[in-house]
């Protein structure tokens, strides 16, 4: 990725971390980093591409944050699962932004390969590995999107609660995922 190209993509999650999603335009990332916003266009042809350079780039540490080798599957998934909503907390919006990519970048397609691996080793069957890690990822994102909505309201639940209801509503996922093991 050319120099440029990654000052824009930082400068555009930097933007999202301030503005937000609704915020975040490519007029304003132009004037951001000094350009017009036609110019934007020659790093990312549409505000879908960059959108998706974004999500790709904050999947990037989940490849490195993998549960250890040899982890029962229900770890790996649980350890998915939280890895991937911290890095959506990490970033104001961040689950409203992992739900917009329409071409998940090689790492992320790998990762949902690798979740359906490891669900296929444990004895499920593949059409059922595959809805498994999609109801999984599906929940996580749908779980955050709403954390993060209600963050900001006056009377959002300490990070603690938090946590204790992702995980049990998790736990719930990997109850049913469990049933499905020959």
């Amino acid at each position: 990725m050319g120099q440029r190209r990654t000052e824009v993509l930082q400068a555009a999650i930097d933007l999202l971390d301030e503005v937000g999603m609704d915020g975040l335009t490519m007029r304003l990332l132009a004037a951001r980093i000094g350009v017009r916003a036609s110019a934007l266009y020659r790093h990312y042809p549409s505000k879908q591409a960059l959108l998706d350079a974004m999500v790709a780039h904050l999947a990037l540490p989940l490849a490195d944050a993998q549960a250890p080798a040899g982890a029962p599957w229900d770890e790996q998934l649980r350890h998915a699962a939280s890895s991937l909503r911290e890095v959506m907390l990490a970033h104001r919006d961040g689950a409203r932004l992992m739900s917009t990519f329409h071409t998940p970048g090689p790492e992320a397609a790998s990762n949902f390969h690798d979740l359906i691996t490891v669900l296929r080793s444990a004895g499920t069957a593949p059409d059922t590995a595959v809805v498994a890690v999609d109801t999984v990822l599906a929940y996580v994102n749908g779980h955050t999107i709403e954390e993060q909505a209600r963050m900001t309201e006056s009377h959002a639940w300490p990070r603690h609660r938090r946590d204790h209801a992702f995980d049990n509503g998790l736990e719930l996922i990997l109850t049913g995922i469990r049933a499905t093991l020959d």
